[in-house]
């Protein structure tokens, strides 16, 4: 088995939801351990909707809020980036879906982590194909 890289866990300005941080690494390297690689670096940052909107609007050209972004980054010894992600939306979407906000986040976190893994979810298949995924990945959170 590979030997876990770096998954950083980074909180601004909303309330700390990340819980079991090393069940979390141990369950994400298995994410990438799935697709042939490992994690080298990977922060996951948990922000409010104002600061995911402007880094939607300055580096993505979008005017509207988002649960997450990912922004990847070069790396030869595995995959490697950040995972931003809206706190507000999260819970948002948690209630909306009726799930704790809990498995909203490791579902974010997941769908982060599958984007810097190179999927896409631009088209009505992708996004299929990436919510089969995310729940694939989420059953397997519960045996780590």
């Amino acid at each position: 088995m590979a030997t876990s890289g770096t998954i950083g866990f980074i909180v601004q300005e909303v309330p700390d939801a990340f819980r079991e941080r090393a069940r979390l690494r141990r369950w994400l390297q298995t994410v990438a351990q799935d697709h042939g690689t490992r994690i080298d670096a990977v922060s996951f940052v948990l922000m409010t909707d104002k600061a995911l909107l402007y880094y939607n609007q300055t580096f993505l050209h979008h005017d509207d809020h988002t649960d997450v972004i990912t922004f990847p980054v070069e790396s030869n010894n595995g995959v490697a980036g950040d995972v931003l992600m809206s706190y507000e939306r999260i819970r948002e979407n948690a209630a909306t879906f009726g799930v704790s906000a809990r498995h909203e986040l490791h579902r974010v976190m997941v769908h982060g982590l599958l984007h810097l893994l190179g999927h896409k979810d631009k088209t009505k298949a992708q996004r299929e194909a990436m919510r089969g995924m995310e729940e694939k990945y989420l059953a397997r959170f519960a045996k780590v």
